[in-house]
């Protein structure tokens, strides 16, 4: 595994950018459950917030791997997803959190086999396939990188409910930073969401134990 890049200076704008994406994503869990409250309002057993996002998002998208292979949601049912977006030019959360990814599955050993791990990049202009290949090869050899047009992405982000900006930095990379969520997305094999995790609160430890009692639950 390559050294993890060192972070680099944050500017205030994208700062801003990622806390209005997870303040984004904060408001949206609270406009999904008032909806599904107002509907439910007179059910004695109202849905849970798991419920909520299960119905919120999805793992549906048309993109092209770092193999330029064209990839839908449906290439990877039967497997048990995690999903991520960022992008390779990220200086800071991208490279730890697909660190963790990365030790996720070696912490599952064989059961990794039943694991999709999934990088989609909220930068398609910089992002090709071989520029992918490269990156997704430094951290993990299962670890896939998926990229595609700008609309392509943006569906694919809102399946996800994952938010993503533009940040002008005159000291980066072609003059721009891209803000973005950080969660890690559990789907489940059939494409729907099971769990949220995020680099700083998670351990791999904890992500591959959860992982390992869902691939036995599927099997007893």
């Amino acid at each position: 595994m390559s050294p993890l890049p060192q972070p680099a200076r944050r500017p205030h704008r994208l700062t801003t950018i990622r806390r209005i994406a997870w303040i984004a994503v904060g408001v949206m869990a609270v406009v999904f459950a008032g909806l599904f409250g107002w509907r439910t309002y007179q059910d004695a057993h109202p849905p849970t917030a798991k419920q909520v996002a299960k119905a919120a998002i999805n793992s549906e998208f048309e993109l092209v791997d770092h193999r330029g292979i064209p990839v839908t949601g449906q290439t990877y049912r039967g497997k048990w997803q995690l999903v991520f977006f960022g992008y390779t030019f990220c200086p800071d959360i991208c490279p730890t959190t697909l660190n963790t990814i990365s030790e996720t599955l070696d912490a599952l050993g064989k059961d990794a086999e039943g694991v999709a791990p999934l990088f989609i990049t909220v930068d398609p202009e910089r992002d090709t396939p071989a520029v992918l290949a490269e990156f997704v090869a430094a951290f993990h050899p299962q670890l896939v990188g998926l990229t595609g047009t700008p609309a392509q992405i943006k569906a694919a982000a809102q399946a996800f409910k994952v938010y993503y900006g533009k940040a002008a930095q005159s000291d980066a990379p072609d003059g721009y930073l891209m803000g973005h969520s950080g969660y890690i997305y559990l789907m489940t094999p059939e494409g729907e969401f099971e769990n949220i995790y995020t680099d700083q609160r998670d351990t791999a430890a904890k992500i591959a134990d959860a992982i390992r009692k869902l691939l036995k639950s599927r099997t007893d």
